[in-house]
């Protein structure tokens, strides 16, 4: 615990309420400085922290620990505890007010010595950070290479001598800074880029030039990290104003800092500067502070090829401890190589009067003594002949002259009347730099490509080193065999090109390379381009031959490594049981190196990210990744803030990329958070996954998965299969983890939006079986005033088929359309699975895995729809077809303005935006409470609904033309512009499938900012974006009548006026064409039917059409029909259309009956299936073998009625009850029972009507009393008196011969029943008797 904070205990209302108190004390844990909190010790990682939530989160954890010792202790009291993460405690505004106003500034400077990654820390240390590479000699190559191109060996010395200086820990009394000067392009920042990856985390960017200036107050804020080395990449000392303050930095004297926000305070600072520049520093005398302190280092202008320059920055990371030990080598041998060192070459570029020497040098070395007056004489004749502004006086230029000779001496004349003053002893070395004959520079040779990385072995030397490790051949599954601690074998005892395990040492790394191409496959190439940058080492093939493996000995301590180097390149560390998987393939035959460096660590040390570094997805996905891993904090909720962060900025920055796939795993994250799950779950929410501008090709995507899940009671089952894989997965009672290893993939389910994704974020959650049963029960629940499931969960999938299916329909309808297996699990949801059945309900659920699969496969035209609707609107295949239309309608706008119309007058509710040029006007409409006290759209004394006018003339008709109008509510929306400002957006929607029709592809490239060009390739193509826009179309006259809130739907648009106004249209039609003398026999909606039609009164619809804005197609004209409601008939088309009959409605088009009397097309056994549906369940009762149990339920339906005397027994019901009434209920019920045997089925099914006597059930539906749960099973509509059997099976086997006909010729024997009503069916099927009705060519019809 703290030594600042004590634990107190306050009992209030009878509870104890556990807090914390913080005391005025010098604390050895917390350090204040500036009036603020500055850092606290961190026992935990053994390192101080600057971090506040380190405080918070180590207080928050012991006050956890007290409760806990309290409850172990005995105490049965409610106990309270007040902790500082809870901001309503307010406590976290007390320790914000502990440090800044009730403590006074107590610290010690953080980080005045390097920590090296192999050293130990002390808390007397005050670190908070270490370097992440250990202090050893070794490999330099890269560097070597690099700084002696660079640099001469002179120029190297002083830079590498500055670097030793630091590591050696001297640099804090060294008062030199190094200033590197030279042209742009010269290396300046490589060699800083270098020290920066020397010294990370210990290292400040700063302004020299806020530094030389006297008007900037917080010049030293950038030091305020004490750091140990300061650098600006491109800085100007140009123009020193004042050089008082970078003379005290250099010199390491104490100063006050001033930082915005905050009180000032001292400090003194030991950092070692480092300053790029291509001007050089301004020096204004030879006795100048700066003099005596700047380092010149000039570059030689040598440059190394790119590719060679590349190789050699690429090794770098990994020579890091190399390198500094390289450098401390230098400083030692020579630690006060610079004592005396004057920047003569900085001095030449600004110094006047230095130049006036350098000119002169000649007649002062060889006269190695002058007199004042003549050198005087000498330097006037200079400033004027080069022009010297602001030359010194004869007093200063005196002062100046003194620095250059060794001695300065008055000379008296003999008569004493005169005096000389005479130099001596010429300092000629000041200048040996500008004559010093330079010997010629050799260029290093061109080397070779980095051909290190061959695989041309077979003969692995890791076989030989590792030879006596433990290892085992791995199982079918590609998993060990054993335990390894029943492991015998060695790695000598194996095949080694077979699969197998071996332990390692635990310092052994191995980095997988594991880079896609655009395809999502491995690439060898990618990898060996990126694998050929690393040091020299032992390499092995991965056992499919495009991966790579490098293997090498880490000095460092592998447990702190990151298992992320970069995206798709893994960090492998092999620590406790864990062991190397393998394969021999091809190898090389190099040794296995060590490395000490250039490896991410797990970042203890908090490191923060650069956003300005991040430039591209690959950046981002590794960030992302590490903080998965949490890498820059160790906890949840801040992890999480900084992916938020890291997409935010990337978003508003306009990178592209899309990190979609990587949206699961992070929610999974944040589900997994202690105390702030459901904040961290909120955020994930809030992410940008995906950029506004377009990725140009994402360089992996995960496989598309198909899944399926079982919930029972006591059960839950989990199937998934890889697209185009024959296996199917199953997973009986899965873990949270393996649900994780789901969620990796592209899931693809069938209704999975609205259910299975729920399921599974549940069990993600930990919820148990029975916990999932409740949940799956509450999702299928007709109460659709609850919301159920997570708003989270919608989003897991990759896409759902059920949504994008333009046909909705349930899985099991498909798959006995598809002709896949079908037959329903046997077992009720709401009944315990027998653990011996567990493996039939696996079965069950993977039978589902492969019919979505094939059903996805089948509807690829509605899929293909949904990719082009998502790439349109700039969102996922996973988003809804309403969500997809909303945005390419209206963008980003929420709240469109919408226009609402007065259909009676034709009044738009915005006058810009009314329709003149189309009859929107329908005099005598009225919207009205009728007596049922509803509203209703009233029309001419006819009720017109608030969907389409439906209106039918039961009869036989001939000659009836079929008039259809072509988009009624989309013209309709257009001719009420009830989109507003948005309206022609939907229009172009419309006319684009018009132009597509017509062939005029050039005309809807141009359209849609040109998005569409590259689905008109071809008609295929064209036609398929066609159909994607039909689907957005429709979908959105259903939005502005829905009743639940969204962009298109109008709170006054009660009555539906997209509808109303096509249903207003239909009426007035009607009554026109009736005043012209003909007969309309049918409308539904958007369709005509006019028996006897002309020619003459066709073309006067569609004229009349063209007013209100509509066109009519002239779809067909029927021979004849038979119609029996505004909902079933029977037509025959006329010979231009073929002369088929047609059905509408259930009667008819009941395959069997439509064949049999109309069409005459062989009867098949698909015919004699019957498919029912039910919102319960269906169960087949197979009791024809049990006792009949008639009278017994009688008896107890008896019971369950009262003899009242407004609704009294039967004589008969109450002598049955006198004749049960020694039974009582419980052996009544056990009577009923033994009568039933119901197998059940689902809620949908279909079957064959099966002759008594073969095995048949009665089919029922099982129905719950909501009030008093009483279960009952009544009879299937149109069942009742048949037996049936599941049609698979009956299909294929000897039932085929036992179908029940009977069933079938009640349905015939109906269906012309209803025909006879009309005219004489005989006549009108053109069937000559009954008994041609049974002619058919097939089996099952012979009688």
């Amino acid at each position: 615990m703290y030594d600042f904070v004590v634990i107190t205990e306050v009992a209030q209302k009878n509870v104890l309420i556990i807090k914390p108190k913080f005391v005025i004390k010098k604390s050895k844990d917390l350090m204040i400085r500036g009036g603020d909190f500055y850092a606290v010790w961190d026992e935990k990682n053994g390192i101080w922290s600057e971090d506040e939530e380190t405080a918070v989160n180590q207080i928050d954890s012991d006050l956890r620990a007290y409760k806990d010792q309290k409850i172990a202790s005995g105490y049965e009291g409610p106990i309270q505890v007040l902790y500082l993460w809870d901001a309503e405690t307010g406590l976290i505004d007390k320790f914000h007010k502990y440090c800044q106003s009730q403590m006074r500034d107590s610290y010690h400077p953080l980080d005045e010595k390097l920590i090296f990654a192999n050293d130990p820390i002390r808390k007397e240390d005050y670190a908070s950070k270490r370097l992440s590479y250990p202090l050893t000699p070794g490999d330099i190559s890269g560097y070597e290479k690099l700084i002696s191109t660079l640099y001469e060996p002179e120029e190297r010395q002083k830079l590498e001598w500055a670097i030793g200086s630091i590591v050696a820990g001297d640099s804090g009394r060294i008062q030199k800074f190094i200033v590197l000067y030279g042209a742009m392009g010269t290396g300046k920042s490589t060699i800083l880029n270098i020290i920066q990856l020397l010294f990370s985390g210990y290292y400040c960017v700063f302004s020299a030039k806020d530094l030389g200036s006297a008007s900037s107050s917080f010049a030293l804020e950038a030091f305020r990290s004490n750091p140990l080395v300061a650098i600006q990449h491109d800085g100007d000392l140009s123009r020193i104003e004042d050089n008082t303050r970078l003379n005290s930095l250099v010199s390491h004297e104490e100063m006050v800092v001033n930082e915005k926000f905050k009180s000032s305070y001292s400090n003194r600072f030991r950092c070692f500067l480092f300053l790029g520049t291509n001007r050089p520093v301004k020096i204004t005398d030879a006795k100048s502070g700066i003099i005596r302190r700047l380092i010149d280092v000039h570059p030689s202008g040598n440059k190394l090829p790119k590719d060679e320059y590349d190789q050699c920055m690429g090794l770098i990371p990994f020579e890091l401890g190399a390198i500094a030990c390289h450098c401390k080598d230098v400083y030692e041998s020579n630690k006060s190589l610079y004592d005396s060192y004057v920047p003569y070459a900085m001095l030449d570029a600004t110094n006047d009067f230095y130049n006036f020497m350098l000119e002169n040098y000649i007649t002062f070395k060889n006269e190695d003594e002058v007199s004042v007056n003549t050198a005087w004489k000498m330097y006037k004749e200079y400033c004027e002949e080069a022009k010297v502004n602001y030359p010194y006086s004869k007093r200063i230029f005196t002062e100046e002259l003194k620095n250059y000779f060794e001695t300065f001496e008055t000379e008296v004349s003999k008569n004493s009347k005169s005096s000389k003053q005479i130099l001596k002893g010429f300092k000629a070395n000041k200048f040996n730099i500008h004559y010093e004959n330079e010997s010629e520079k050799t260029p290093g040779e061109e080397n070779s490509k980095n051909t290190w990385l061959t695989f041309d072995s077979e003969t692995s030397l890791f076989d030989e080193e590792y030879a006596s490790m433990p290892a085992q051949y791995a199982n079918e599954d590609g998993t060990p065999c054993k335990k390894w601690e029943n492991v015998k074998t060695t790695l000598s005892d194996l095949d080694t090109k077979k699969l197998h395990y071996v332990q390692v040492p635990m310092n052994h790394i191995v980095i997988d390379f594991d880079i896609p191409n655009v395809n999502g496959e491995k690439d060898f190439d990618l990898n060996f381009e990126e694998a050929k940058k690393w040091p020299k080492t032992y390499a092995e093939l991965s056992k499919s031959g495009k991966g790579i493996h490098l293997h090498y000995i880490y000095t460092g301590d592998p447990t702190k490594l990151s298992r992320i180097y970069d995206d798709k390149i893994e960090v492998k560390v092999f620590t406790g049981n864990s062991s190397l998987r393998r394969k021999l393939t091809k190898c090389n035959s190099l040794p296995i190196a060590t490395i000490s460096s250039g490896l991410p660590l797990k970042g203890d040390e908090k490191e923060m990210v650069n956003w300005e570094g991040i430039k591209n997805e690959k950046m981002l996905r590794t960030i992302i990744r590490r903080n998965l891993n949490k890498e820059y904090s160790p906890y949840t909720k801040p992890s999480v803030d900084y992916i938020f962060n890291a997409l935010e900025d990337a978003y508003k920055r306009g990178i592209p990329y899309d990190v979609s796939d990587l949206r699961n795993s992070i929610l999974i994250f944040a589900a997994n958070s202690s105390h702030q799950a459901q904040k961290a779950i909120e955020l994930v929410g809030k992410m940008h996954f995906k950029s506004e501008t377009e990725t140009e090709n994402k360089d992996f995507e995960s496989p598309i998965v198909f899944f399926d899940v079982e919930v029972f009671k006591n059960l839950f089952v989990v199937c998934w299969k890889k697209r185009g894989e024959k296996a199917v997965i199953k997973w009986i009672n899965p873990s949270s983890k393996q649900i994780e290893e789901l969620l990796n993939y592209r899931l693809v389910g069938f209704n999975n939006r609205k259910y299975d994704n729920h399921i599974i974020y549940a069990r993600l959650l930990g919820y148990t079986n029975y916990q999932l049963y409740s949940l799956s029960q509450a999702l299928v629940s007709d109460d659709k005033r609850v919301t159920h499931g997570f708003g989270e969960a919608y989003n897991l999938s990759y896409t759902d088929i059920y949504d994008f299916a333009a046909k909705k329909q349930s899985l099991k309808k498909w798959e006995i359309k598809l002709k896949i297996h079908h037959k329903e699990l046997a077992i009720p949801w709401d009944e315990e699975v027998p653990e011996n059945r567990f493996e039939e309900v696996a079965s069950y659920c993977a039978n589902d895995v492969e019919a979505t699969e094939a059903v996805f496969e089948h509807l690829q035209g509605d899929f293909l729809a949904r990719e082009i609707l998502a790439d349109l609107a700039g969102m996922t295949v996973n988003d809804t077809t309403n969500t997809l239309t909303t945005r390419i309608i209206f963008g980003h706008e929420k709240h469109p303005k919408l226009v609402y119309t007065d259909l009676a007058t034709g009044k738009a509710s915005d006058p810009a935006w009314e329709n003149h040029d189309t009859v929107n006007a329908f005099p005598g409409y009225s919207y009205e409470r009728g007596e049922d006290g509803k509203m209703h759209n009233m029309f001419r004394g006819v009720d017109l609904g608030k969907g389409g006018y439906v209106y039918a003339e039961p009869g036989t008709y001939y000659n009836v033309a079929l008039l259809d109008v072509a988009s009624l509510h989309p013209h309709s929306m257009k001719a009420l512009n009830i989109f507003g400002e948005y309206t022609q957006r939907f229009v172009d929607l419309m006319d684009i499938r018009i132009h597509i029709k017509h062939g005029e592809y050039d005309i809807v490239r141009e359209m849609f900012d040109g998005k569409l060009a590259k689905y008109l390739t071809d008609e295929t193509s064209a036609e398929q974006l066609s159909q994607a826009l039909k689907i957005a179309i429709n979908s959105v006259y259903g939005l502005t009548s829905a009743r639940f809130d969204n962009p298109f739907h109008d709170p006054r648009n009660e009555n539906n006026i997209v509808a109303l106004r096509g249903a207003l249209f239909m009426k007035t039609l009607q009554d026109e064409v009736e005043k012209l003398g003909f007969t309309v026999a049918h409308i539904k909606t958007d369709s005509i039917k006019i028996p006897n039609a002309t020619p003459e009164i066709i073309q006067f619809c569609m004229d009349f059409a063209r007013k209100y804005g509509y066109e009519f197609e002239h779809e067909a004209t029927y021979a004849k029909i038979c119609l029996v409601n505004d909902a079933v008939y029977i037509a025959k088309y006329d010979e231009g259309h073929g002369g088929e009959w047609t059905a509408t409605g259930t009667q008819f088009k009941i395959p069997y009956v439509f064949k049999a009397l109309f069409s005459k097309e062989p009867i098949v056994f698909d015919d004699l299936c019957v498919t029912n549906s039910v919102t319960s369940a269906l169960y087949l009762d197979m009791n024809e073998q049990l006792p009949d149990v008639t009278d017994a339920e009688l008896v107890k339906n008896i019971r369950s009625k009262p003899d009242a005397i407004d609704n009294p027994l039967s004589k008969r019901e109450r002598d049955i009850k006198n004749q049960w009434s020694s039974v009582t209920d419980e052996e009544l019920n056990e009577k009923i029972a033994k009568g039933h045997d119901y197998r059940f089925i689902g809620r949908v099914g279909q079957f064959c009507p099966i002759e008594p006597g073969y095995g048949g059930g009665v089919l029922v539906r099982k129905n719950v009393n909501k009030l008093t749960g009483a279960v009952k099973y009544d009879s299937v509509s149109g069942s009742k008196g048949y037996r049936f059997l599941e049609s698979e099976d009956v299909r294929g086997t000897d039932a085929e011969e036992h179908v029940d006909l009977r069933y079938f010729d009640a349905l015939i024997e109906a269906a012309i029943d209803t025909i006879n009503q009309y005219c004489d069916f005989y006549s009108f099927s053109e069937n000559e008797n009954l008994r041609s009705v049974y002619q058919t060519e097939n089996a099952f019809s012979v009688r």
